[in-house]
């Protein structure tokens, strides 16, 4: 099918198809405006059902093939994905119409060099979260935000955040399929690509939208 002057340059190559998915990945880290920034990332709970949440991309390693996020290393879904780490990932971007679903395994570092090292490069104001006196997901009796009452409203300093360090946790998503649809007037495309590791390579194919 030969594509109109209205097609984007992707809707029939699955080459370049893979490369706009990751051009909407890879700005999330950066740019809280974009989609990709807070991706719905979802886990398999320990009754065998699916749970989901929004979380912050940190990195995107086009390479590598992984997403960073982080954690706290007392959630439920540390457990969870000690358990069982398949993972999937969702994003969705309205303005270039364009879904992305990511599988693949999660694991967890909270006591490596890279962790200090994102640990170091959040904000005082990011890292206040972790301050909570108690897991994440414990029952209150009241409304609260599980942080220590003087911290409330306020900017720690790196002195008053020692202790927290030890409830932080990266999370690294290895990706291992990548399904995209594209929604158009004219007609949806859909497409996936699997990772080969005897190949080394990604593998793609179209999809019935």
């Amino acid at each position: 099918m030969t594509a109109s002057i209205e097609d984007p340059n992707f809707y029939n190559d699955l080459d370049l198809s893979f490369a706009k998915a990751w051009d909407l990945i890879e700005p999330g880290v950066n740019k809280r405006a974009s989609p990709a920034h807070t991706p719905v990332v979802g886990t398999i709970g320990g009754d065998g059902a699916p749970q989901l949440r929004i979380m912050v991309l940190r990195e995107a390693d086009r390479v590598k093939r992984r997403l960073r996020f982080h954690t706290d290393v007392r959630s439920t879904k540390i457990h969870e994905i000690a358990s069982n780490g398949k993972t999937s990932v969702l994003m969705y971007d309205a303005a270039e119409k364009l879904q992305l679903r990511l599988w693949g395994e999660a694991r967890v570092h909270d006591d490596t060099t890279d962790v200090d090292k994102a640990w170091s490069s959040s904000t005082t104001f990011a890292r206040r979260c972790y301050m909570a006196e108690q897991p994440p997901a414990s029952p209150s009796q009241e409304p609260t935000s599980g942080l220590p009452s003087w911290i409330e409203g306020c900017q720690p300093e790196e002195m008053q955040l020692m202790d927290a360090r030890a409830n932080f946790a990266v999370l690294w998503f290895e990706i291992s399929s990548i399904e995209w649809l594209y929604l158009a007037n004219k007609g949806h495309r859909r497409a996936r690509w699997d990772w080969y590791d005897g190949t080394q390579s990604w593998l793609g194919r179209w999809l019935i939208p």
